[in-house]
Order: C-alpha cells, then sequence, then structure tokens
C-alpha cells in the first residue's frame, strides 16, 4: 500500500505546555487518534505516534515530542522513511491571524511567521503540504510567546474545543475526500489579514 497520510499536530511537550493555546494541534490528533481507534503509543524519530488502516488508506497519527520550533526534523524523517508525498501531509497548527474558534485549510503556501510550519518548509524543502490552521486570535489581550503558551479562560476554551472538534472532522474529509473537499465545506469567508496566512511570530520553545 503507497497511498499513506501523515496527519501531524504541533505542539510542545511536557504537562506545563498541556491545554495551552499552542498545543491544540496535539489536541486534535489526540481526538481523531479517539475516532479512529488508533493508540498513540509508538515512540521513534522524536515523535509519539499510531497507525491505522482507514477508507483503504495507512493513516499515521504524529506528535512530535521536540519542541516546536524543532518539528520540521521530525515530519521530515518520517515522511522520508514511509515515503510519504508532501501532497499526503497535512500539519494541524494553531494560527494568531484567525479567530478563535474558527479553522482554515490551505493545500500549500508560505508558513508566513509561524516558526513551526518555517521548520517544517525547511527541512521539507518544499511548502506543497497541506496545512490545517486553528485560530487563537489574541485580539489585543497578550502578544507572542505569553499569549500562545497560555491556557485560555473558559469561554475561550470553549470555543477551542469547538475548534479542535471542527479540525478533527475536516481531517476524516480530507481523508476521503480530499484537500478541495475539506476547503469547501469548512473554510468560511477570510477576512483581508487572515488571508495572508499566520501572522505568529514566536522565538520561544515553539
Amino acid at each position: 500500500m503507497n497511498d499513506i497520510r501523515l496527519i501531524a499536530g504541533l505542539g510542545n511537550p511536557g504537562r506545563e505546555y498541556c491545554r495551552t493555546r499552542h498545543n491544540v494541534g496535539f489536541e486534535t490528533i489526540d481526538l481523531l487518534a479517539g475516532k479512529l481507534e488508533v493508540e498513540l503509543n509508538k515512540e521513534k524519530f522524536d515523535a509519539c505516534f499510531g497507525q491505522t488502516i482507514f477508507e483503504d488508506k495507512k493513516l499515521i497519527l504524529l506528535k512530535p515530542m521536540l519542541f516546536m520550533n524543532n518539528s520540521g526534523r521530525v515530519i521530515a524523517d518520517v515522511s522520508n522513511f514511509y515515503k510519504i508525498e508532501p501532497a499526503n501531509i497535512l500539519v494541524i497548527t494553531d494560527d494568531l491571524a484567525i479567530d478563535t474558534g474558527m479553522i482554515r485549510l490551505r493545500p500549500s503556501g508560505s508558513a508566513g511567521s509561524h516558526n513551526g510550519l518555517a521548520d517544517i518548509v525547511e527541512k521539507l524543502a518544499t511548502d506543497k503540504f497541506g496545512r490545517l490552521r486553528l485560530g487563537i486570535g489574541s485580539k489585543g489581550q497578550m502578544t507572542g510567546r505569553d499569549f500562545v503558551l497560555s491556557r485560555p479562560d473558559p469561554a475561550q476554551r470553549e470555543l477551542l474545543e469547538k475548534a479542535i472538534s471542527e479540525a478533527a472532522e475536516a481531517v476524516m474529509v480530507w481523508i476521503r475526500q480530499g484537500i478541495e473537499a475539506a476547503m469547501n465545506r469548512f473554510n468560511k469567508k477570510m477576512s483581508p489579514s487572515e488571508n495572508g496566512g499566520s501572522k505568529e511570530n514566536t522565538k520561544d520553545k515553539d
């Protein structure tokens, strides 16, 4: 079987980062693992991951266990080992340029100033992989490191839970029907600032 899909959720490892805004990619992978009955019990490539067969496709659900800025090496190592084409990779991450509770899918494009995506583009030597971004927009509350590494208040947490659930549904559509179908169903109208991509620019352990 050569139709292998890699679904990678970005985040920071460690209890101190659990349920922070920056770890919504990890949370989406955990939700998907439950839906697909996948155990994330393999530890290799500096990652925690699990595998399954779904819709006649081999799926790899992966959480890099390096800090987000270094996610690229993990994803490149896994994709090289399993010979996964970039178009069959979907990266799930947070995005400050999108309102909290909203999600966006794109088949390729610039990393903007999102450090995790930038590292993946560098290590894969291409930007032709899918990305699913979950909005954590700050609306001026905080900026940079303090905001992305903080935990949301109850109202924002509820919005993030909705986005994580919707993101998991979007991944299922991506698996079954491809990125265009998922975009048509889940991408709502974007503002000009959102359409330009991520505004995130954190230089910490992300």
